[in-house]
């Protein structure tokens, strides 16, 4: 399987990225660890998380994702196999950028992870009232202690990135190496107008959340009566219009070609795009799994790239 680069690290991973949101939300701890085994076993090796996973579940505190992985990596011993990132700066306890709280944040996270480093350590989302250097300096004094590899920047919009990349360069401090943006088949203006440029210019990776439009894409939702399969119906209604038909229906195509299902089309268009390293997906069964995994296997001819593109397209004219 090939491997891809993590903008200009030395870091290297394969090109889908399971989203442990999942793990202590939908997946209890015996589901994620038969999942994390099933991912495993399937070749893949990049992880993504974040400290505030899932305080938004009645009962939890944030950590609970963190700490499910923390307890498969004792009881498997792979922590070895996987590049493990993580993110900081959204907890409940820890919130923001500061450097008080990006040291007390990771030690929080190593706790919970029971490792002693973190391969990819995110800023959640960007916090505009701390200075860049201040959090880019308290990321140096992480790599040099040896307890983060490469850090990377969630939720920023373009023109941070590039104040970032200007603010390291400065005062020869670690730089943004990877982007995390929403980003699939059906939501295409915002980064491909503000951030993809960036990303080729720099060298730098982009993993992509909302792979598949929280299921859109994966062809389960196509009436509004369908929106009762699930909690996130709400968030998928907008897409429930002619242009989300469209999508839908070149997905179905394609997907009948090379037999296979329409998620894992959507996600092999994203691996298949220059500027993405890989695209987040969750499952939360180890037959769910099935469509991720495959999705690095398939590769997309031109025709059905094209088709893709057109049905999808987002410019006028």
């Amino acid at each position: 399987m090939q491997r891809r680069r993590i903008g200009n690290s030395e870091l290297q991973v394969t090109p889908v990225m399971f989203g442990g949101n999942v793990f202590g939300w939908t997946a209890d701890e015996a589901t994620s660890f038969a999942i994390l085994d099933a991912f495993v076993d399937a070749g893949l090796d990049f992880i993504d998380t974040a400290d505030v996973y899932s305080a938004w579940v009645p009962g939890n505190k944030g950590g609970e994702s963190e700490a499910i992985l923390g307890k498969w990596f004792r009881r498997s011993g792979k922590r070895d196999q996987i590049v493990l990132a993580t993110k900081v700066g959204n907890h409940p306890e820890h919130k923001g950028l500061t450097a008080g709280n990006v040291q007390a944040a990771v030690e929080d996270s190593l706790r919970r992870l029971q490792t002693d480093y973190i391969d990819v350590y995110f800023s959640h989302k960007d916090a505009a009232e701390t200075p860049l250097a201040e959090t880019l300096g308290a990321y140096q004094r992480l790599i040099e202690a040896g307890k983060v590899r490469v850090i990377g920047a969630s939720n920023y919009s373009g023109a941070r990135i590039r104040e970032a990349l200007a603010v390291s360069r400065q005062h020869r401090l670690p730089e943004y190496q990877i982007i995390q943006p929403e980003y699939n088949l059906y939501d295409r203006e915002a980064y491909e107008t503000d951030l993809e440029p960036v990303i080729l210019e720099e060298h730098l990776s982009a993993v992509v959340y909302y792979s598949l439009a929280s299921g859109f894409l994966s062809g389960k939702y196509r009436s509004s009566a369908d929106l009762a399969k699930s909690a996130r119906g709400g968030g998928i209604k907008k897409y429930l219009n002619e242009r989300g038909t469209r999508i839908l229906d070149a997905l179905d195509s394609v997907a009948d070609q090379h037999g296979t299902t329409p998620a894992t089309v959507a996600l092999a268009w994203l691996i298949a795009r220059p500027s993405v390293t890989a695209p987040i997906a969750s499952a939360t069964s180890v037959q769910q799994l099935d469509s991720l995994a495959a999705s690095v296997h398939l590769m997309l001819t031109g025709s059905d790239m094209r088709l893709l593109d057109d049905a999808s397209a987002w410019r006028n004219g």
